[in-house]
């Protein structure tokens, strides 16, 4: 959404609550105006209040809303003392005043409360994200950037679908060929969106699963092969909590003793056929170690890339495989145009006419490496970034090892293996005029960032995807509703009659129910690769620690001059009382009032 669009939201929320019965105290309470008018610099709000209410208002009212309804107080902050507080208390303006309804109230509540979200959310609000555009988590001005570098797959090569496929379909036949598994592993075809990136893996208990930026297990997102495992089992299988401690969800590369994260879609296939293995064996009740098959699928799907089946289908059918290689040389062709130093580190082979020269033929041209100051396969990473043991070796024209000791990176020459250490000795590279591109957050960007200043861009060509389902009118009404009554909940959770406590569960119901639709919408089994209910995941964690700027494909580089300067959002911290769509909506502040929680004390 643009700002202009989110800021003529965000005045139309206002100015539709004032002018209805949420200033006028009828129904809604409304907004905080010591907070909000002063953001605004509207100081006509708290006036304009006091004349909609009066007596009259009031009396005619005096059915669906508590007496208290009427009070309007300033207290330290710019908060105001809420109908709540009152009726809590006891006070009333006088003692012929009638006694509140509850239940009416809190309905009466979320039917205007659904009206208001309804009315608010205008014609075209869906399509405002535009699917090629670079996200920043930090500030990144690429007037300062000299030198720009690239992985090859799935950064400068984006591979279809359909790759997935192959690949499981050969390590679930090397599983039966060489591992000696079943036959009947055969019957489980691979499954396109049963997996989703950014998953952690139970090795010994041999769940698949979703956690968050905290550690917790996303719960509905547990599977034990095929099948979801219910989450009291999720519970008892984990001490009675689902949360997962740090020194098993993960090392630095997102491996723990019992946890093993799967950060690059190359593992998606992985994912799915330790799925399906598993479900084999349970489902034929065979007794089976967990670990062994982890090792085993593991393996297998090592010896496809090991063995090179993988570059030998691309290269059979490179038109199938590889998409958008016309946008991957615009973008190399503009840079090198504007004076940019390239290079290239992969872990691919490079394999004079297949490979990652095939590939480049085929996106670029066979002049392709004139666009490259230095090529580098067969990198090894991550160890190419953290291990300086590794020397440079140089390929002659055929493609064979020489045995010459590297002085120089030479511009035309293709280099295997190597370390970082020498690479920014031999070119002095270094610190943030530098800006590498993977779509591997612990192998391609965390140690650049972290250990040596480059700057880092995520490719994510899940993006894409997820920006269709965010664009959709069916998730902008059911997220902005979800937001209010997330609202509703928080700022009537002080009501404990029992009648209040039935409508407060119908609501909790309906938040849960609200949450599996918008998980659903971007996959079934496990949601959005980027948010649990509501935290973000442990792979957004990690794309926001270990890349400056995230994409989903190097093209979106075409619409950004190579000046420009990307400024991350301002994303409020809970204490900075930011105005979101549920305050909006519902008039409620992160915290509730102090005097309203005085009985707590």
């Amino acid at each position: 959404m643009s700002r202009r669009r989110l800021g003529n939201l965000g005045r139309a929320l206002w100015q539709k609550s004032c002018n209805t019965s949420l200033c006028a105290g009828l129904k809604i309470p409304a907004f905080a105006c010591g907070s909000f008018a002063s953001a605004q610099n509207d100081p006509k709000c708290c006036k304009e209040r006091h004349n909609n209410i009066s007596p009259t208002n009031v009396a005619a009212n005096s059915h669906s809303v508590p007496p208290a309804a009427t009070s309007h107080r300033h207290h330290v902050g710019g908060k105001l003392r809420g109908e709540e507080s009152l009726a809590k208390s006891g006070r009333a303006f006088s003692s012929t005043a009638p006694q509140i309804d509850h239940k009416t109230y809190l309905w009466g509540r979320y039917t205007e409360m659904k009206r208001l979200v309804h009315d608010l959310i205008p014609p075209g609000v869906c399509n405002l994200l535009n699917p090629s555009t670079i996200y920043a988590n930090n500030e990144v001005n690429l007037e300062e950037v000299d030198i720009y570098g690239f992985d090859y797959d799935y950064t400068l090569a984006l591979y279809s679908d359909s790759l997935n496929e192959m690949i499981y379909n050969k390590a679930r036949q090397f599983l039966i060929e060489h591992y000696k598994y079943p036959q009947g592993i055969k019957k489980y075809n691979y499954i396109p969106n049963f997996a989703a990136r950014g998953l952690h893996y139970d090795i010994q208990k041999g769940l698949l699963m979703k956690i968050d930026a905290f550690h917790y297990i996303q719960m509905g997102t547990v599977y034990r092969g095929l099948k979801p495992v219910p989450d009291e089992e999720v519970m008892r299988l984990y001490g009675g909590s689902n949360h997962v401690p740090l020194h098993q969800v993960s090392g630095f590369y997102g491996k723990g003793p019992k946890m093993k994260q799967f950060m690059d879609i190359f593992s998606i296939p992985e994912m799915t056929l330790l799925a399906a293995a598993n479900d084999y064996f349970i489902s034929s009740d065979i007794e089976y170690d967990p670990v062994h098959l982890y090792k085993d699928v593991s393996d297998a799907i090592g010896m496809v890339h090991i063995k090179g089946y993988m570059y030998k289908w691309i290269m059979q059918d490179l038109e199938k495989y590889i998409l958008r290689g016309d946008e991957t040389y615009a973008v190399l062709h503009r840079l090198a145009s504007n004076g940019k130093k390239l290079f290239l580190i992969t872990n691919s082979p490079f394999s004079f006419g297949k490979g990652v020269d095939k590939g480049m033929k085929y996106m670029v041209g066979k002049d392709w490496r004139d666009f490259f100051d230095v090529v580098i396969v067969q990198a090894d990473k991550p160890h190419f970034f953290n291990d300086c043991m590794k020397p440079f070796r140089r390929l002659d024209s055929n493609g064979d090892l020489q045995w010459d000791k590297i002085m120089n990176l030479d511009k035309g020459q293709i280099y295997k293996q190597g370390n970082l250490v020498d690479f920014l000795k031999l070119t002095g590279w270094r610190g943030s005029k530098v800006f590498y591109f993977g779509d591997h957050l612990y192998s391609d960007l965390a140690d650049l960032m972290l250990r040596h200043g480059w700057r880092t861009g995520a490719i994510v060509p899940e993006l894409e995807v997820e920006t269709k389902v965010v664009n959709t009118e069916q998730y902008a009404r059911s997220l902005t509703w979800l937001q209010a009554l997330t609202g509703l909940l928080e700022r009537m959770q002080m009501y404990r009659d029992p009648e209040s406590k039935k409508v407060l569960q119908d609501w909790l119901k309906e938040r849960e129910e609200l949450r599996a639709i918008t998980k659903n919408l971007f996959n079934p089994q496990f949601g959005s690769i980027f948010r649990t209910c509501h935290n973000p995941t442990y792979f957004s964690r990690r794309l926001c620690r270990f890349s400056d700027l995230y994409m989903a494909s190097i093209s979106c580089l075409l619409n950004y001059d190579l000046s420009y300067t990307f400024y991350p959002r301002r994303t409020p911290l809970q204490h900075e009382a930011p105005l979101w769509m549920d305050q909006l909506c519902t008039g409620c502040m992160k915290t509730p009032f102090l005097e309203d929680m005085a009985h707590i004390r």
